[in-house]
């Protein structure tokens, strides 16, 4: 007769069975060490990948040539650098003299510097507010349209705008808002006083804005479209069946799923805070003044390249470099404290 078996708890581990890599070692003995992966050679690595090494070749040759290369060019913003001094601009570099941080000097000690930077921190702190926060808006809307034919209509129609030039663009306005526009011409036809937007100093900050928001609000929805699109649908149809409502869906789903996208999107755009733009603000800084449309972009055009002087205008793209790379590295090590990945994280 077969005795019953008893189980008197977990089973004992054979005295033989080899330990598992990440178990603690018996007393008096050594700790076990890790396996180490085997590193694969370089050349067996470019033979398994060159078709992908091929495919990347002309994208980073690009960044090569146009991002990377024209780095050294910083170079003449310690120099009194003087394209005529040579037959090439390695010559001209070579004869230019040193003059370490007189550029800068100079640069601070202009007002019309500062006057344009204060311009392009307040443009970009308004359109932060007021611009930044409308593509998620856009996209949450087109996200819960049921109709996929109205959606793809109004994607076409509002992504449209973004392939238009910033002529074209300043052109529209200029007929809509402007002193013989639409506008205007129905003020006078009504007996009351026509308003030129488009020569107003007071409000270009909100006309910029404007402008940005019709060419590049729908394009800047695909990121935040694509976003909503990985977020489980299961995750909606529960909330709905334990009674969430619209509004809860969206704050403790839809949101907490696009909050990755938002913050990176965000401290990308800090980092580019000080670049507001350059064809939008030089076709209307005639119009309304310098004193309202001079940007970081403008007034090295104009206080630089218009006259000559490249080494007073690489002195202020750099200082422009060095506080967007401030500001992306600040707002990095604040998503990292509120438990975001951000732009890069240590492994």
């Amino acid at each position: 007769m077969n005795e019953p078996a008893v189980l008197a708890g977990p089973e004992r581990a054979r005295p033989d069975a080899p330990a598992p890599p990440d178990a603690p070692a018996p007393p008096g003995r050594p700790p076990r060490r890790r396996p180490s992966r085997r590193r694969v050679p370089l050349r067996t690595r470019l033979r398994r990948d060159w078709q992908l090494l091929a495919m990347v070749a002309p994208g980073f040759l690009v960044l090569l040539i146009f991002s990377y290369l024209p780095i050294a060019g910083n170079v003449i913003a310690f120099q009194d650098y003087n394209p005529y001094l040579g037959d090439n601009p390695w010559q001209a570099f070579l004869h230019s003299d040193w003059i370490g941080f007189g550029q800068f000097q100079l640069l601070f000690d202009d007002p019309a510097f500062w006057d344009a930077f204060r311009n392009t921190l307040a443009i970009t702190a308004f359109q932060l507010v007021f611009f930044f926060p409308l593509p998620i808006l856009l996209a949450i809307a087109l996200h819960n349209l049921l109709s996929s034919r109205l959606r793809g209509l109004i994607q076409t129609v509002v992504y449209l705008p973004h392939f238009f030039s910033w002529v074209l663009v300043v052109t529209f306005f200029v007929a809509m808002l402007g002193g013989a526009g639409l506008l205007a011409q129905s003020m006078r036809e009504a007996g009351m006083q026509p308003w030129n937007v488009m020569t107003d100093p007071d409000t270009f900050i909100v006309l910029v804005t404007v402008e940005a928001v019709w060419k590049d609000v729908g394009w800047g929805t695909i990121v935040f479209l694509a976003a909503l699109s990985t977020i489980d649908q299961n995750l909606y149809e529960a909330a709905a069946a334990d009674g969430a409502g619209r509004w809860r869906r969206l704050w403790h789903i839809t949101l907490p799923g696009l909050r990755p996208v938002i913050v990176l999107l965000l401290i990308l755009r800090l980092g580019d805070a000080l670049s507001v733009g350059f064809e939008q603000f030089l076709l209307q800084r005639d119009a309304v003044g310098r004193q309202a449309a001079e940007v970081l972009d403008t007034f090295v055009y104009h206080f630089s390249i218009a006259t000559g002087n490249y080494g007073y205008g690489a002195a202020a793209g750099l200082f422009k470099a060095v506080i967007g790379l401030v500001l992306i590295l600040a707002a990095n090590r604040v998503a990292h404290m509120l438990g975001e990945r951000g732009i890069y994280s240590k492994s």
